[in-house]
């Protein structure tokens, strides 16, 4: 690949609109593809995003489009960030455009049902061709347009994916760190929205800094232990797709997800809280997903549990803390996925 590439980042949300705006300022022909065209032709025309960003202005090296054959066709590499429902679709729709030796990246944080399947095994299913990577961190879009100092993380088993997306997305205020556990990457990134709601709620609640800080250290626990089971190694949980994405959506009301747990905590029902946020939070299925893949694989999950009971069974909330309080005591320090 030559130095200045042709980048695609399907997705005209905030985080997909950030990362495109870093590609382009590198110097790098940029599109960002958005479903509606309508919105796409505002954006171009007014240069800056006005739904997700509005008031940060975009490089003239970044084109928005709705047209996905004009974005993926002569891409060297193509990010999707799309909600995980939508993400098989998309990638479907660009598998036929894709050039033979494309990259091709998911930053989306979440799980399909179905199977349980992963973003990067979606793209492995749909993209048998093409090199494969996940992207993923405390990653915050609006910060990231604010040039604060952020850390994200490239997961691939493809030396020369870590490689171009390091080079591609290098910036003085945006660092690219690299991991080869790209299950454990991916799933740091969509269990942490379980905990963001559970941390959401209770400090909406009233609860103390003792209790944030015990839900933080288990909520990691669990997330530690069920990847085990799921075959990524725990220890990527202690970096910053892991504990450092925890930490961030389950102490700012900038989480969607943190956002749902403190509407929920409010006494609001869940209908209400999702339609408050105005926005995908992927908590909310997650939870559903992981607790009955946490069960199939006999995964002890309290936290997962009892936000799956407060969310779908109508449980009142005094009575799962209680449960929770009074469950089985574990060890401490669990990576070695025993309960």
């Amino acid at each position: 690949m030559s130095n200045e590439l042709t980048i695609a980042v399907l997705g005209g949300g905030s985080f997909g609109t950030a990362i495109a705006n870093i590609i382009a300022v590198n110097g790098h022909h940029t599109y960002l593809w958005m479903r509606d065209a309508e919105r796409a032709a505002r954006s171009q025309a007014s240069r800056e995003n006005p739904e997700y960003l509005p008031g940060y202005p975009l490089d003239d090296n970044l084109t928005m489009t709705a047209d996905l054959t004009q974005a993926v066709t002569n891409s060297d590499v193509v990010f999707i960030s799309v909600p995980s429902q939508s993400f098989r679709d998309v990638t479907r729709q660009v598998a036929p455009l894709l050039k033979s030796e494309a990259i091709v990246i998911s930053t989306t944080k979440g799980i399909e049902s179905e199977n349980f399947t992963l973003m990067s095994q979606i793209l492995e299913q749909e993209l048998p061709n093409a090199h494969i990577g996940v992207l993923s961190g405390p990653n915050f879009a609006k910060e990231i347009v604010q040039q604060q100092q952020t850390g994200s993380v490239i997961a691939s088993d493809d030396d020369s994916v870590i490689k171009c997306i390091q080079d591609i997305l290098c910036s003085p205020t945006f660092r690219v760190y690299a991991n080869k556990d790209r299950y454990g990457v991916e799933l740091g990134g969509a269990l942490k929205n379980i905990y963001a709601i559970v941390s959401g709620l209770a400090v909406a609640v009233g609860s103390g800094k003792n209790t944030q800080a015990m839900l933080l250290t288990r909520s990691l626990a669990e997330m530690g232990r069920f990847a085990h089971e799921m075959g990524a190694d725990p220890m990527t949980f202690l970096g910053l797709a892991g504990v450092g994405d925890l930490i961030l959506t389950c102490t700012s009301d900038l989480s969607r997800n943190y956002r749902i747990g403190q509407a929920l905590g409010q006494g609001k029902t869940l209908e209400k809280a999702i339609e408050e946020i105005g926005q995908v939070a992927e908590g909310v299925n997650t939870v559903r997903i992981v607790k009955h893949k946490a069960d199939e694989l006999g995964v002890y999950m309290p936290l997962v549990s009892g936000m799956y009971d407060i969310l779908f069974e109508q449980r009142p909330l005094a009575e799962v803390a209680q449960g929770l309080m009074m469950g089985e005591q574990n060890d401490d320090v669990e990576y070695s996925g025993k309960s």
